[in-house]
């Protein structure tokens, strides 16, 4: 079934979103006006013009090219009321799509240049998350990112500052940034702490580097899920592995597209996962620099891919029971889910 009437019912189903980087999604209009109160001169003045240089499209050549775009928003991002009303609008672009539970992550040690402390920093977007909570309905989870390119000690610190946060709004850690430089194994250590720690833990992996990139994030960080995963189908035994331990995997299309971990729809590995058994998520990565919503996701893999609309139901259950929630809230967001989607007119399959 193609046309206004699927448009609409994905439109409608609630949906969810677990791989959402907060520096990644801010409206032009905001980076605007956070310029100006910060007195940051910007390359454009326009909405329409300052676009080019947030955003990114089929044409970029790598993962590297594709986090330049972050350059211009993250000396935005260095005050408390940035960094609270980046949080807030996120949730409230999210509700416009009908999502009812996302996961938003960041690297906390990114925003200390004005002399922030890391609780500072947490507590900030914690407060813009649950403000946006109380306005949209949306259920938030905020997971702090240890960045590759950091030393030790900073990401370490990073740990420390986010188990004060468990049960406080924060729903686990990751290892993001440039992946091909900088392989999972240098990490052991860290993501021990956070295991010990009782944080959950999502790492980057097999987008720019290869499957053993995946295995080392599972065997040695003990991660209990993957960012994009795209490259697993390198690794036959790392495949049935992954199903056997039903790994999830936050694939994001358009985002893996744009930073050519594939050449191309193609070849995009999405459909040959789902089928296999993975448990799949489905994932923006960043609304403006890919220039996605999530709604846009779920259309795309109905085109290209003949997902139906029990598919995409299994989906988004998927990624609830992959969220970094307890099984009480997992079964609200189950429940929340099905009340919601057998009242969609056009639900014929549910």
């Amino acid at each position: 079934m193609n046309g206004p009437l699927i448009d609409n019912w994905i439109k409608e189903i609630p949906k969810v979103d677990l791989h959402l980087h907060l520096d990644g999604s801010l409206n032009p209009k905001t980076v605007l006006e956070l310029a100006e109160i910060s007195g940051i001169p910007l390359p454009a003045t326009t909405e329409d013009r300052l676009r080019p240089y947030l955003q990114i499209d089929e044409d970029c050549n790598s993962l590297r090219q594709y986090l330049t775009r972050f350059e211009i928003v993250l000396p935005l991002l260095q005050t408390k009321y940035a960094l609270e009303r980046a949080a807030y609008e996120m949730v409230a672009q999210v509700s416009v799509q009908n999502c009812i539970y996302i996961e938003v992550r960041f690297g906390p040690q990114l925003h200390r240049e004005k002399g922030l402390s890391l609780p500072e920093i947490l507590e900030a977007v914690l407060m813009g998350l649950k403000r946006g909570e109380a306005e949209f309905g949306v259920t938030t989870g905020l997971i702090a990112c240890c960045l590759r390119h950091h030393d030790k000690n900073a990401n370490l610190d990073v740990i420390d500052a986010s188990k004060v946060y468990i049960g406080k709004g924060l729903a686990g850690v990751d290892l993001a940034g440039d992946e091909a430089s900088f392989p999972p194994l240098l990490f052991k250590q860290i993501f021990l702490k956070a295991e010990q720690c009782g944080l959950p833990i999502t790492i980057h992996a097999g987008e720019a580097g290869g499957a053993d990139n995946i295995y080392h994030s599972v065997h040695a960080l003990h991660a209990n899920r993957i960012g994009h995963g795209i490259r697993l189908r390198e690794d036959d035994s790392l495949l049935n592995l992954m199903r056997e331990k039903q790994i999830p995997l936050e694939m994001c299309p358009v985002s893996n597209i744009q930073t050519k971990t594939c050449a191309g729809w193609k070849d995009y590995p999405v459909r040959d996962y789902f089928d296999y058994g993975l448990p799949v998520t489905i994932n923006t990565d960043n609304l403006t620099v890919s220039n996605t919503t999530i709604s846009r996701e779920y259309q795309i893999l109905h085109e290209k891919y003949g997902f139906d609309k029990d598919e995409m139901v299994q989906l988004v259950l998927n990624g609830i029971n992959a969220a970094f929630v307890d099984k009480e809230q997992k079964a609200l967001l189950v429940n929340r889910f099905l009340e919601t989607a057998k009242n969609i007119n056009m639900n014929e399959s549910l």
